[in-house]
């Protein structure tokens, strides 16, 4: 039975669908898979293996104990908006209306789906920069948008301003940015930032904001791109508690925009899941009204544990580009002879016990060339599982 449909645009823009049309699973099934089989340490893929602070666990515990288990309102609980219009104004000084300015989604990438495909048309152009996020790729190919990218080059991953310019013209219909940034751990300064919105006012285009990593940066600052002068009125803010809070399973994410751009969204959001997790959203609600040495504790704690895997990483010979910001840490393979970092990474369980994820899965296949050699290693993991790691890393030998 030939099975078509529109799945195969989602694949193709994913770059999971071959010229012959065969499917293939995701790189990070792939090496989870390979790490399961092997016995390797999988740090390919970014989740992490300890919970998250007691009071959000007890909160979820007992909302499921007190009966709140049926369906929330389409928007969301009343008790996360809040907490998250609190957060907002708490951290970012950005003011919003919770009954008309917050959708509550299922974790970042049903708010991501929802937003791209509320806000696009066949045709449109939707600007990422690249490597990127492959939900992206495959959301906007869904959406039969083109997706336009920017290049991250390595050591330090930034755009350049130029290269943004180019990128973004009166054809574009979204800007998304993704800052801190997945893979490469970069936080974009404040003047690139500027020119985002810009080049928003300029072109008339929405930007949408991933921000799931908000809270996980490494001596720099996070400014989020609502509230620089001029922006909130053109922007999608998206975030999530799974990362900050250590709860990826529970999927409670959210936007943050203005009403007319939250109205669109939700009349797509409301026919995927229509809502989600009642007993984890106040549990969330909880955690974002921890207090502030929390959220300075879980972003230096992960900083340490980079430092531990980057060590290991360096003595093995690899050349490590140090992240601002989340889970991952990028690696450069070229220096031990490597010139295929995918097929480095199915090797690498049987030289090292290390799995990892080649950063040319986040990159179109034809733009691929400075990222051939480069493998991304997640670090949201216990510092025993790291240590081990970094011991079995720096032990590497290469035929």
């Amino acid at each position: 039975m030939n099975v078509s449909g529109s799945w195969e645009r989602a694949a193709r823009g994913a770059m999971l669908l071959g010229a012959d049309g065969q499917l293939r699973q995701t790189i990070f099934g792939e090496m989870s898979a390979l790490a399961a089989s092997t016995g390797a340490i999988n740090l390919g893929q970014g989740f992490p293996d300890e919970d998250g602070p007691i009071e959000v666990l007890d909160a979820a515990r007992r909302a499921i104990t007190d009966g709140i288990n049926q369906y929330p309102p389409a928007l969301g609980m009343p008790v996360l908006r809040e907490a998250i219009a609190r957060h907002q104004q708490r951290f970012y000084g950005v003011r919003i209306d919770p009954d008309r300015q917050v959708l509550v989604t299922a974790g970042a990438t049903e708010a991501l789906a929802a937003t791209i495909m509320a806000l696009t048309v066949e045709g449109d152009e939707v600007v990422t920069l690249e490597p990127f996020y492959d939900a992206y790729g495959a959301m906007i190919a869904y959406g039969k948008a083109t997706h336009v990218t920017v290049p991250l080059r390595a050591p330090h991953f930034q755009p350049d301003h130029d290269d943004l310019r180019t990128a973004i013209t009166d054809r574009t219909r979204l800007i998304l940015i993704n800052s801190p940034h997945n893979p490469t751990g970069a936080v974009l300064p404040r003047d690139t930032l500027e020119l985002i919105v810009e080049l928003a006012h300029a072109h008339d285009a929405i930007i949408v904001a991933d921000e799931v990593y908000e809270h996980l940066t490494f001596g720099v600052e996070h400014v989020p791109l609502s509230s620089l002068p001029g922006a909130f009125e053109r922007t999608v803010t998206i975030s999530s508690g799974g990362k900050t809070f250590s709860v990826t399973g529970w999927k409670i994410g959210w936007i943050v925009a203005p009403e007319p751009l939250i109205q669109a969204t939700l009349a797509v959001k409301q026919y995927l899941t229509y809502v989600n997790g009642a007993p984890f959203q106040p549990a969330i609600a909880v955690g974002l009204g921890l207090p502030d040495e929390f959220f300075r504790s879980v972003a230096s704690t992960l900083e340490r544990k980079c430092a531990i895997l980057s060590a290991g990483l360096t003595q093995a010979g690899f050349t490590v580009s140090a992240p601002h910001a989340g889970y991952f840490v990028i690696a450069d393979a070229a220096a031990l002879g490597v010139t295929d970092a995918a097929e480095f990474c199915r090797a690498l369980p049987a030289l090292a016990g290390v799995a990892a994820v080649p950063v040319s899965a986040f990159v179109h296949p034809d733009r691929r060339d400075g990222f051939e050699t480069l493998l991304r290693f997640a670090f949201c993991k216990k510092v025993e599982l790291l240590e081990r790691a970094a011991s079995q890393l720096a032990g590497l030998t290469l035929a």
